[in-house]
């Protein structure tokens, strides 16, 4: 009954929530399963019943955010089209709006250096990739005039040119509203001699 209790009280979100916090601003080394437990007013054995380890609660906060990114990846895929831009565009748009609404996820997903825990990271980036990779090809000019090492090199220029826009800002600590016209700017610039599907613009 009293683990049942804490289960209820304590859920795995609300861990998930304080760790990634707790990770980013004192880093993965610096924090205990004590010290989770202590931010979140319960004694550290409270969290073993839903994580038998840090490393086991650090690798689920990495799968959950890129699962949520995932999502709204495939979103624009799935999306009605906009008018005045083309898909990529879009999802450009949408990768940079993650990054910088969710700073702290972000930093955990793509920006730490630790080699600990760029084990945990490495497979989900990867995923990552080539679900953004996937989604850029399937809206490149079909008519023949992309090779097939440029239908793979594109994709990883796209996606690291976002990258290197969203750790810019989210040193200056901006949202994506605050930049919304930058990003744009940049987002058309990667995307006009790309021979992509006419946006109506």
């Amino acid at each position: 009954m009293a683990r049942r209790a804490v289960e209820q009280e304590l859920s795995r979100e609300r861990i998930l929530e304080a760790a990634r916090h707790l990770f980013i601003t004192k880093g993965y080394r610096a924090i205990s399963m004590r010290s989770i437990g202590q931010h979140l007013g319960y004694s550290h054995g409270s969290l073993y019943y839903h994580f038998k380890e840090k490393a086991e609660l650090f690798y689920a906060i990495v799968i959950e955010d890129f699962g949520y990114l995932s999502s709204c990846l495939n979103s624009v895929m799935n999306a009605p089209e906009m008018e005045g831009f083309t898909r990529t565009e879009l999802l450009l748009l949408e990768f940079i709006r993650f990054g910088l609404d969710h700073p702290h996820q972000y930093e955990i997903m793509f920006m730490t250096r630790d080699e600990e825990l760029l084990a945990y990271c490495r497979n989900e980036q990867g995923r990552c990739l080539e679900l953004f990779a996937s989604i850029v090809r399937g809206h490149l000019d079909q008519e023949g005039q992309h090779t097939e090492e440029s239908l793979k090199s594109i994709p990883l220029s796209l996606f690291l040119s976002a990258h290197g826009f969203v750790s810019y800002y989210i040193q200056e600590k901006a949202s994506f509203d605050e930049i919304r016209p930058a990003a744009l700017a940049h987002v058309r610039i990667l995307c006009e001699n790309l021979h992509l599907p006419a946006s109506r613009r």
